[in-house]
């Protein structure tokens, strides 16, 4: 048997989101790799092994996903949203630098974002030059956090946060919409978009002066506007044309 790995992107919650390519995979694979909740995802089959893990051993997994597949299997490490953004496909490659190429065919399926889902159910708030920007520090240090933030503002981007507020880091939300007010003024609009195409899905928009550290969470992708996001009806956009 001939052995392939594909890192594929699961969308951002709803199985309508899943790419045809990716469920083409998933449907062939004989292991999928990931994180314990994008792996439950999955629907178990007869042949088809899961391999949960936790969410800080990101080399591991790719390391074991590169094992199998070296041995003939057909295997699937699972993000959700896209695999290149913030998620497996950049650790697979880190597990693989400086070593020969593998023999086994690897491929990179893209899927929809959390960030473009949340874009899409708001109205247009990244119609215009944006960035994204992960707030955890689990992986870079909040100094650095903190210059992006300032140097993206002072550029006027929208922005996209990926994971704003957890249990364990409380309070550096809190702190980025400090610094968010202190270079954008209190008008600027942002939108809280949790759990995007699922069921719970919860949209709300405020001004920077109304926004407070608690109406995030991990479930949550945050958009800032730029300064000509304003709204339509009940949707945000961003206009084509420059500010």
């Amino acid at each position: 048997m001939t052995g392939w790995l594909a890192v594929a992107g699961l969308g951002p919650g709803a199985d309508a989101l899943i790419t045809p390519e990716v469920q083409a995979a998933l449907s062939e694979a004989t292991d999928i790799v990931g994180y314990i909740p994008y792996v439950a995802r999955i629907a178990p089959r007869p042949g088809l092994t899961l391999h949960p893990s936790d969410n800080r051993v990101e080399l591991d997994r790719a390391r074991a996903a590169l094992e199998m597949a070296a041995t003939g299997r057909r295997v699937v490490v699972v993000s959700s949203g896209d695999p290149g953004v913030f998620a497996m496909a950049s650790a697979l490659f880190e597990a693989l630098e400086g070593a020969p190429d593998p023999a086994f065919d690897i491929r990179i399926l893209p899927g929809i974002t959390a960030m473009l889902a949340a874009a899409a159910a708001l109205g247009a708030p990244l119609g215009h030059d944006f960035c994204a920007i992960n707030l955890s520090d689990n992986l870079k240090p909040w100094a650095l956090i903190e210059r992006r933030l300032r140097l993206a503002a002072q550029a006027d981007f929208a922005m996209a946060f990926y994971n704003p507020r957890s249990k364990s880091r409380p309070e550096g939300f809190a702190r980025a919409l400090d610094i968010l007010r202190a270079e954008c003024g209190p008008d600027r609009l942002i939108s809280f978009a949790r759990a995007v195409s699922t069921p719970e899905q919860a949209l709300t928009t405020v001004t920077l002066a109304e926004a407070r550290p608690e109406m995030a969470d991990m479930r949550t992708v945050v958009i800032l506007g730029n300064s000509a996001t304003r709204r339509a009806g009940r949707w945000v956009y961003s206009p084509r044309s420059a500010p």
